[in-house]
């Protein structure tokens, strides 16, 4: 396929850091948006809160595999 091809070290930092920087956004995002609700209308908003719920319980997944694996290959 021609248009694809792979990234060199300084697109990979680049973007890592843009999505480190998407992630926890959207981390801070959905952490206010349940706390505005619960405190300011005494409503639980389940979605935004099974979606942050969701989101970090991926995220420490996927690390917790990675690590796993790329220890493996190690020995």
């Amino acid at each position: 396929m021609k248009g694809l091809r792979k990234s060199d070290e300084m697109e990979m930092s680049i973007n890592l850091k843009a999505v480190r920087l998407a992630w926890a956004y959207s981390s801070v995002f959905l952490l206010v948006w349940v706390g505005y609700d619960w405190i300011k209308t005494s409503y639980f908003n389940g979605l935004a809160f099974i979606l942050l719920m969701s989101q970090l319980a991926m995220y420490w997944a996927v690390q917790l595999f990675l690590k796993w694996k790329l220890g493996k290959d190690e020995k």
